[in-house]
């Protein structure tokens, strides 16, 4: 799993790599949250082009991100992800919560 997060227009926007899973999930929140609570980004966007396997542990990390994204003013994005990541997303109701692009 691969992690960068940058500075986009005032944005923040953390591209992930790789698979989603109970092994990745945890390095990915501890990263997305220091960055979260350190910075404290008006909108994080999660461009997910990158990724090519997530299971349920990809919605928790979701959904926990956006819980604390909130707590800090901001708001979370979930970008380009692939057509059956997309279809899991809306499935699990998620778009309620986060904007899906």
């Amino acid at each position: 799993m691969d992690l960068s997060i940058n500075n986009e227009n005032g944005a923040a926007v953390a591209r992930l790599r790789g698979e989603i899973d109970h092994h990745t999930a945890k390095a990915l929140r501890t990263q997305l949250d220091k960055y979260i609570i350190t910075f404290r980004p008006p909108e994080l966007a999660m461009d997910m082009s990158g990724i090519t396997f997530m299971d349920s542990s990809g919605i928790g990390l979701i959904l926990g991100r956006s819980k604390l994204l909130k707590e800090c003013g901001g708001s979370l994005e979930i970008r380009g992800a692939q057509p059956y990541i997309r279809r899991v997303l809306k499935l699990s109701g998620i778009g309620r919560i986060v904007k899906i692009s």
